[in-house]
């Protein structure tokens, strides 16, 4: 395959995703399962029992991503339910980035269950692009059980396209799409069918008549710009196959931000229960900051309501006066943000975050400034948790009914380790 970006040198990009990665992990360390149906799901009493991933012999019986647990097994009373191992799947994933390494150095992770690779370089070493895919397909294969399906083109976002589109509806689970063909294979597809057009998107373009992938490349971009500004010319970008960005390897270690949100086992209503789940995501999020050597001086907080069909609560942000990554001092502001926005109706999600990150190298020391004692007693405290786990010290707040650090520390993602 002959690829050319616009600049006129050739690029061959694969998005290689992995077929019900979950799924697909826990039928490999279990044979018994292999033609039965098998789903990952989280846990039923805590509220997160949805499906987070289903077997293709699950979805024979309509089973789908994100559909409740309660709902998929009526459709499927033999269902084999499994709960997630959150640090098989990310070994698993880091497994295969290590497989795809071997093809390119250019391998850039988009999720745990896909990756970016850049093979222009090498593809002479392999016998074309479609052969490397295959090879790609069984190495992945033999070395842990799990399909991967790879969309081929000239950019990232018309590899992603190519694979989600086309590589995951036909036999070889590779599909390649060159620049030449998008107006015929690419733009005659549905709206909803363009990456990044979510469901929301979707129904804004359709009310402005658009229809179509092609409909939408086809539109004056400066429409699209008034719009939307610069998120309307994006998605005409995307539309039209344009897309220069590189497949980067460190793009994850560029971190802006860092934050954590989870959902609460139970509605909370009162602001104690609520200020020590806040506190106990403060300190995962300042202690997260000290491992990448950062600090933040944009913090925010966000609560969303109980009934999630009618939205309700804030996300507000707050600048502080000096960088940091200091539990206390982030939690002042966090805390503060809470009581001023805090409507007090329940809530069943809460998040923080801390932002405009800078290198935690320099600090400037002020005059009765208690900033090292707090260092000191943090720089303690991360190395026993490092040593020994999560749980290994907690905050008193954190063994009351509300707290959730306890529980957090046995799990990776949200989900039991």
């Amino acid at each position: 395959m002959n690829i050319r970006t616009d600049k006129g040198k050739e690029r061959v990009i694969m998005l290689a995703d992995c077929q019900s990665f979950y799924a697909s992990i826990e039928k490999a360390a279990h044979p018994e399962y292999r033609d039965k149906p098998v789903v990952v799901a989280g846990d039923p009493a805590r509220r997160s029992g949805i499906i987070l991933a289903a077997c293709p012999v699950a979805k024979q019986y309509g089973i789908t991503t994100a559909e409740r647990l309660g709902e998929a097994m009526a459709k499927c009373p033999g269902l084999i339910v499994i709960r997630p191992k959150m640090q098989n799947y990310i070994r698993a994933s880091m497994q295969i980035t290590e497989i795809l390494e071997s093809f390119t150095d250019l391998v850039e992770p988009y999720s745990i269950d896909e990756q970016f690779l850049d093979v222009t370089h090498t593809l002479h070493l392999f016998g074309g692009a479609e052969r490397t895919a295959r090879l790609i397909q069984e190495k992945v294969m033999r070395a842990t059980g799990v399909r991967t399906r790879i969309g081929i083109s000239y950019c990232k976002t018309v590899a992603k396209m190519a694979c989600d589109n086309f590589a995951k509806k036909n036999d070889t689970g590779i599909f390649a799409l060159p620049k030449e063909l998008i107006p015929e294979r690419l733009w005659p597809l549905t709206i909803d069918k363009l990456f990044m057009v979510g469901r929301r998107m979707t129904r804004h373009l359709l009310h402005m008549g658009v229809r179509t992938i092609g409909e939408l490349a086809r539109m004056p971009v400066e429409r699209l710009r008034d719009k939307w500004g610069i998120n309307g010319e994006v998605l005409w970008n995307i539309a039209n196959g344009i897309d220069s960005s590189p497949v980067s390897p460190d793009s994850h270690s560029k971190q802006e931000s860092v934050g954590h949100q989870m959902t609460l086992p139970r509605d909370y209503g009162t602001a104690a229960e609520l200020e020590i789940v806040l506190l106990e995501l403060t300190e995962l999020v300042c202690r997260r900051c000290r491992e990448k050597g950062r600090m933040g001086s944009v913090v925010s907080v966000g609560c969303t309501g109980a009934d999630f069909n009618r939205p309700s609560g804030f996300y507000r942000q707050m600048k502080l006066d000096d960088p940091t990554n200091i539990t206390n001092h982030v939690y002042a502001a966090v805390r503060a943000l809470f009581r001023r926005h805090w409507d007090g109706r329940p809530v069943r999600r809460v998040g923080v975050a801390l932002s405009q990150l800078v290198s935690d190298k320099e600090y400037q020391l002020t005059l009765f400034d208690s900033a090292e004692k707090y260092r000191a007693l943090e720089r303690a405290t991360d190395s026993i948790k490092n040593r020994f786990g999560e749980a290994a010290i907690l905050r008193a707040v954190s063994l009351t009914s509300a707290g959730q650090a306890r529980d957090r520390a046995a799990k990776i993602g949200g989900h039991y380790k």
